[in-house]
């Protein structure tokens, strides 16, 4: 009896031991780096390039008087269109008078030499005197008055004014005049690189944010011939078509050129990562289970993507998810893949 009851609590010993769980066995492939990669391609890269501007106008005319003088009256105002010939300003007119007044007196001066010379009493020489005084006063007094009563010398719009009445016109011009119908202008910088694709002629298209549904038809005019110092750019004049006169010295514009296109890779922003410290850029390539840490030479920023000069071949897998934990040929697994090929 005693030997059945020690059978029997062994039996129980065993199969409670039985019952026991064992833990589960790490698998290699669960410890390797999780990625998510993407296949890709060559593609078109348009080559255009955006320039920003400030819209100038086709002619520009400062108004001021010959001679320094006191401004009486100003009849425009900033903005303003005015029309060749109206009157802008009207100066201090306290001399006129008396140089009309002379001007009479020479001219009856001349008359009379003339009638003497006429009925034999006077000389030749005395008219001639006479007339060479005469034009002197009348141009004088022409000059005078044309720096009394100042005119716009063009059609166009009023784009700067710089004294009120009452002011003493001084080194500034009291007005300035643009011609903004039936075009304008825009000035762009570009750069040494770009300098070579630049041609007289060549189509641009033009934006504003002032206008932003519509794209302006441009024409590049003029090509600086001397690099600016300070910023190592070229001037760039492209006239923009404005016959309505809807485009007003002043605004903002884009201005884009196309310079044609080439073929690249182009590679999602998110498989591009940056070395900390420097600028240099970086992209993980997978293959055959690793990912090697490929040092790349960005282009052109298209959209989601990056096209790319160099580091990455066509066809090539990049790694586009989970490089936190990646270095240079280190295994990886592949998101959604227990294989690891």
């Amino acid at each position: 009896m005693k030997y059945t009851v020690s059978l029997l609590a062994a039996s129980l010993l065993l199969c409670g031991c039985s019952k026991k769980e064992t833990a589960p066995v790490a698998s290699p492939a669960d410890e390797l780096p999780l990625v998510e990669t993407d296949v890709v391609a060559i593609r078109e890269v348009p080559l255009s390039e955006t320039y920003t501007a400030n819209i100038e106008a086709e002619n520009l005319n400062n108004i001021a008087p010959a001679t320094p003088n006191r401004i009486r009256r100003i009849l425009v105002d900033v903005g303003d269109p005015v029309r060749k010939g109206q009157t802008l300003v009207e100066l201090d007119a306290a001399n006129i008078d008396q140089l009309k007044i002379q001007l009479d007196q020479i001219e009856r001066d001349y008359n009379r030499a003339a009638d003497l010379l006429r009925i034999g009493s006077g000389t030749r020489m005395a008219v001639e005197q006479a007339k060479a005084q005469l034009d002197a006063a009348r141009t004088q007094y022409r000059n005078a008055r044309e720096n009394t009563i100042l005119t716009s010398p063009i059609s166009g719009v009023v784009t700067a004014r710089n004294y009120d009445p009452g002011d003493m016109c001084g080194s500034l011009p009291i007005l300035s005049v643009g011609q903004i119908v039936p075009k304008v202008k825009a000035v762009i910088n570009v750069t040494e690189n770009d300098l070579t694709r630049v041609k007289c002629g060549m189509d641009a298209a033009v934006k504003f944010d002032a206008f932003p549904d519509e794209t302006f038809h441009g024409t590049i005019s003029r090509i600086s011939p001397a690099v600016d110092p300070a910023t190592r750019t070229f001037a760039v004049e492209v006239t923009v078509a404005n016959q309505a006169g809807n485009i007003k010295p002043g605004l903002f514009a884009y201005v884009t050129l196309d310079f044609g296109s080439r073929n690249n890779v182009v590679v999602p922003d998110r498989a591009v990562v940056k070395q900390t410290g420097s600028g240099n850029k970086f992209v993980y390539v997978y293959s055959n289970g690793k990912v090697s840490f490929n040092a790349v030479e960005l282009g052109r920023r298209l959209g989601d993507g990056y096209e790319i000069l160099s580091g990455v071949a066509d066809g090539d897998s990049v790694v586009i998810a989970g490089q936190t934990r990646l270095a240079d040929g280190i295994a990886v697994q592949l998101k959604g893949r227990t294989d690891n090929k």
